[in-house]
């Protein structure tokens, strides 16, 4: 079961990943977390790309490519994946296609969770992280025990940059102009579904099982 997930940046679309890769037993790939892994070691790649990120730009799909390929080239992908993060762009799907039905195979499910701006840029400013730890809350949602310091370490809590509603904003509109036009390549392949993100996330993955049986 190969599965990619489709949703403006916030729309909880890897919360959904994760919950499925956990249900079905398959890995659940984001490129978020392989680009981070690059960034916090310091790579030549994690350094190019946190350039961009920086800016609430796109990686270029040269870097995202050739990093997602040799990952679902794993054994782990042997029974199927989640992609979280991936394709983002027509061209990269282009490109996913054509790898995939090399080797005899294709995506079963393009799953869109669907939230308008508004809720996204309010769900992603309250966001707080911890400068020490990377532990993250949510002033309304998941809010520390004391105000601006961390549950776990102690250290002091920030907005991070790419939280500001400036860079919410600014990444929202990369999405729309880029992303959004994934939904209509997906849809003409027939295997396009869309739930309604702004519902509990429980009810948000159980519109999901629905559709994946």
């Amino acid at each position: 079961m190969k599965i990619i997930m489709l949703g403006a940046p916030g729309a909880g679309k890897g919360t959904q990943a994760k919950m499925i890769a956990e249900k079905y037993h398959v890995p659940h790939i984001s490129t978020g977390d392989i680009f981070r892994a690059n960034i916090k070691n310091g790579t030549e790649l994690g350094m190019e790309a946190k350039k961009y990120m920086d800016q609430g730009l796109l990686v270029p799909d040269e870097l995202t490519v050739r990093i997602l390929l040799d990952r679902v080239a794993q054994d782990d992908c042997a029974n199927g994946y989640v992609l979280d993060g991936f394709p983002r762009t027509i061209p990269q799907a282009q490109v996913l296609d054509d790898e995939l039905a090399k080797l005899g195979e294709k995506i079963d499910y393009a799953i869109n969770v669907d939230v308008p701006d508004e809720n996204i840029v309010n769900r992603m400013s309250g966001r707080r992280a911890c400068i020490k730890c990377g532990a993250t809350y949510h002033i309304a949602h998941v809010p520390p025990k004391k105000e601006g310091v961390c549950d776990v370490c102690g250290s002091e809590l920030v907005l991070r940059d790419d939280d500001k509603p400036e860079t919410v904003l600014n990444r929202l509109k990369v999405y729309h102009d880029q992303t959004q036009p994934l939904i209509d390549f997906y849809t003409a392949k027939g295997v396009l579904k869309t739930v309604d993100g702004t519902k509990d996330m429980q009810d948000v993955f159980q519109a999901v099982t629905d559709i994946l049986g």
